[in-house]
């Protein structure tokens, strides 16, 4: 099996990923954008698994309880600054202000 799509479709997520962090000001988004990121490491994992060993599959589990760590403390303050600030956009949150 050829590695190149996988790898190129795996760049073009991890891409667009980097792009939806450094532009988005929605903490929900860049959430999703770090989500894809990941998702995109995965892929590459696999992908280079087939031609490498099962490593890269085992690495496929770590990333993915990486992942779900972050999702559930990170929804978590997102929730939390949501309550306090009521807008989830990060220019008009300012929490160090008082």
């Amino acid at each position: 099996m050829l590695l190149g799509p996988a790898l190129f479709v795996s760049a073009a997520l991890f891409t667009l990923g980097v792009f939806g962090v450094l532009l988005r000001r929605n903490a929900i988004v860049i959430f999703m954008c770090v989500e894809l990121m990941l998702n995109a490491v995965n892929l590459t994992f696999v992908a280079l698994a087939q031609r490498l060993g099962v490593a890269g599959q085992l690495f496929v589990f770590f990333v993915m309880a990486v992942a779900a760590a972050e999702a559930a403390v990170g929804l978590a303050i997102v929730l939390a600054i949501y309550r306090h600030k009521g807008t989830v956009n990060l220019q008009n949150i300012d929490l160090l202000k008082g």
